[in-house]
């Protein structure tokens, strides 16, 4: 079954045109990783996909918003937010017109964080924990409603090697649960076995879209172009509004727990 189906996709950012005639099918199932120089599009991509970023033109069929998990690009933690990771895994719980926790908030927080081996860790603050940690109590935050297909733009970013096989295992296991995986990476490494399909973006468009063995052997230049600084500046500043929205619903989550006010009915 296809999750998501773009028909020559268009994203126009300003007078750039970032992506364009973009055609992919996702099926249920597949673990699917986007490659590509930065400035390629391929944060845009990842971005149109889950709903955050309308195409300028094209035709894009995608499963409902409840059953997408995205992970954004990790913010730099010093400074933020003094936020617990049960309540950055709660935050996944608000949005839209969900603007309180429902019942039993903590104990699907706690299992999200339990998906990802952080359980022990919920009542640490998280920006005292490793990027590695972070980035798994973001997965967390994505999973806590339980979707169909989790998304994560560049996951390993500014991650040691350890954490990053930590991250391949978590998301082993729930690749092992059935759920469909797409994810964006500067290089296959330590992903070689999970990864099941490559899509290599260039200047917007895909130049390679098949099995990761070739991509790495045959196409794995197209992935080394020099950057387009531009779309480069555009994408960063696309992330910052996310996790800034992100941060209101923390905000949110905290102002219920101190306050201890009742969950909706």
């Amino acid at each position: 079954m296809s999750l998501f189906t773009a028909h020559d996709l268009q994203v126009r950012l300003g007078s750039a045109n970032v992506l364009r005639g973009i055609n992919l099918t996702i099926n249920q199932g597949e673990v699917v990783a986007i490659l590509g120089a930065n400035g390629s599009g391929k944060s845009t991509l990842v971005r149109t996909l889950v709903g955050i970023q309308p195409p300028t033109s094209g035709s894009l069929t995608a499963p409902k918003p409840a059953l997408i998990g995205f992970v954004p690009q990790r913010a730099s933690s010093s400074g933020g937010i003094p936020a617990t990771a049960l309540e950055v895994v709660a935050s996944g719980m608000l949005g839209g017109r969900q603007l309180r926790l429902p019942r039993g908030w903590r104990t699907r927080a706690t299992a999200a964080l339990a998906q990802v081996g952080l359980a022990d860790r919920a009542g640490e603050a998280v920006i005292h924990l490793s990027g590695g940690q972070q980035q798994r109590v973001y997965i967390a935050r994505a999973l806590v409603r339980h979707p169909e297909v989790l998304v994560l733009d560049e996951p390993v970013a500014g991650v040691d090697a350890a954490s990053q096989h930590q991250l391949v295992e978590v998301l082993a296991g729930l690749v092992n649960q059935g759920i469909t995986v797409v994810v964006v990476l500067h290089e296959i490494g330590d992903f070689a076995g999970l990864i099941t399909r490559t899509i290599v973006l260039s200047h917007g468009q895909i130049a390679y879209d098949g099995p990761p063995s070739t991509a790495i052997t045959g196409a794995g230049e197209v992935a080394h172009h020099d950057d387009d600084a531009a779309s480069r500046d555009r994408n960063l500043a696309v992330h910052e509004i996310g996790f800034s929205q992100m941060d209101s619903q923390i905000n949110l989550a905290q102002h219920h727990q101190e306050h201890g006010e009742q969950a909706n009915p």
